[in-house]
């Protein structure tokens, strides 16, 4: 049975093959406009995304305001890397309400990120980047 996108069967639930197609065939983007695109629909699914925030910058540049439209080999490969990261990232276990978690945190000069752990199983990741004037914090602070 197909819901949400799945493959839904007894044994297990797997992501429709029509929809992995359709995100591996996506072309490279062109405009910032068509990269706002693209960042959106991958940032709805950026909990799922280990260390998203650090793939999407050199894309994320792309689209600031008063940035010259450069689309570098940097940028084709996190393009790339999005796209596989979409059509092949495991499905998360829901949280337990009981048992305790573990939490596991990363904060650099571009971004902070975090995995959150139950029973030796990801539940899920969180990042985020930092603002240009976060930069200048130490690590700690971030």
């Amino acid at each position: 049975m197909a819901f949400l996108g799945h493959v839904v069967s007894s044994n297990k639930i797997k992501m429709d093959p029509k929809k992995i197609e359709a995100v591996q065939s996506w072309p490279r983007p062109s405009t910032a406009i068509e990269i706002r695109s693209v960042l959106g629909l991958a940032g709805y699914y950026r909990r799922f995304i280990e260390g998203f925030s650090s793939i999407a910058v050199p894309l994320t540049k792309l689209t600031q305001k008063g940035a010259s439209f450069r689309y570098l080999d940097e940028c084709e490969e996190r393009f790339q890397k999005l796209k596989t990261a979409l059509t092949t990232t495991l499905v998360f276990v829901l949280p337990s309400g009981s048992g305790s978690y573990i939490v596991y945190c990363n904060a650099t000069r571009v971004g902070i990120g975090c995995v959150l752990i139950q029973y030796g199983r990801v539940i899920a990741y969180a990042s985020c980047q930092l603002k240009l004037h976060e930069k200048n914090y130490l690590v700690y602070d971030s």
